[in-house]
């Protein structure tokens, strides 16, 4: 546990992982089990449903999917990697291979290199160097992802052209890891795309332009402003007291500041550690607090947030 905690803040997250839920997980896997029945009933049912009512109901699934595949790549509900790789590889989210997902991600957490281009893979920042070199529409689109609604329209087109542009790259030197991840990933998708073609009203086009995307996108909402450079790495992540619809999407993390801190934290314990110690935590992130997401849309839809380029790299 991090250094700052006190005893009694060990002594409560202790309990709460010796407690029935934490030994068992239970609201873990009952999500889990929601998931992978909902994803393919969803599709059976399709024809009696109709194309756009599944579209729908698909999206926020697979939302909740790709947070779901989050607290598997930290342990969660089983403390065997190889297990909750399994279980999260389901292609559903489409465009990120679950391992490319957890190898970045787990590189994310090095705190110290938080929001720093080249370092903190999950940066949306550019470094002086790159700015200079990006032309000037590649910048209106990097200005445009700094408001809500450019980064809900721009921001996966932007995500997708750097995921190709790095793995591809990876590929062409002969990278076999990349290789067996993507083949991998790309079998199971074909499977994924056959049963939506045999079995839904839904064409697996349909389903990757109109349900993957509009997803990604709404996952990047949360992101929008989950981290800001900052002097010191633990005032670079947001608390954002989210209202309880995107609380549930995105299981928690909108508390991002006590994920980072206590990364192996069950997403069900996230809301209970926070309340138990409110003003510790916004101190502690240098009162980077937001009051929602409706707030970053009120404020900044048409004045982005902060610049592009990273201000001290």
């Amino acid at each position: 546990m991090p250094h700052y905690l006190d005893n009694a803040q060990r002594e409560d997250i202790a309990r709460l992982r010796e407690s029935l839920i934490g030994r068992t997980e239970w609201p873990t896997w009952l999500l889990l089990i929601g998931v992978y029945s909902a994803w393919p009933a969803l599709l059976l049912l399709s024809p009696r449903l109709g194309v756009w009512p599944t579209t729908a109901l698909l999206i926020p699934l697979t939302v909740l999917w790709m947070s779901l595949q989050h607290e598997l790549l930290h342990g969660h509900p089983t403390r065997w990697l190889w297990l909750n790789k399994a279980l999260g590889y389901a292609p559903f989210a489409v465009w990120y291979p679950y391992t490319l997902y957890r190898d970045t991600h787990m590189q994310h957490h090095r705190d110290e290199d938080l929001t720093v281009p080249g370092l903190d893979p999950e940066s949306r920042y550019l470094s002086q160097s790159s700015w200079a070199q990006t032309g000037p529409v590649m910048r209106l689109l990097r200005w445009l992802d700094k408001t809500p609604p450019g980064r809900l329209v721009f921001g996966v087109p932007l995500a997708l052209a750097s995921l190709v542009s790095e793995e591809s790259t990876r590929l062409l030197r002969g990278d076999r890891q990349a290789w067996a991840m993507w083949l991998t990933h790309g079998f199971f998708l074909l499977l994924m795309c056959v049963f939506i073609e045999r079995y839904s009203a839904l064409s697996s086009l349909h389903y990757l332009l109109l349900v993957s995307v509009p997803a990604l996108a709404i996952s990047m909402v949360r992101s929008y402003y989950e981290h800001r450079p900052a002097e010191h790495s633990h005032q670079r992540t947001v608390i954002n007291e989210a209202s309880w619809p995107w609380r549930w999407l995105f299981l928690n993390l909108n508390l991002h500041l006590v994920h980072h801190d206590l990364p192996g934290l069950a997403w069900y314990h996230i809301p209970t550690v926070y309340r138990a110690r409110r003003e510790q935590w916004l101190a502690r992130s240098g009162g980077f607090l937001l009051p929602g997401y409706a707030e970053l849309f009120r404020r900044h839809s048409f004045n982005p947030i902060d610049s592009p380029q990273h201000p001290h790299v």
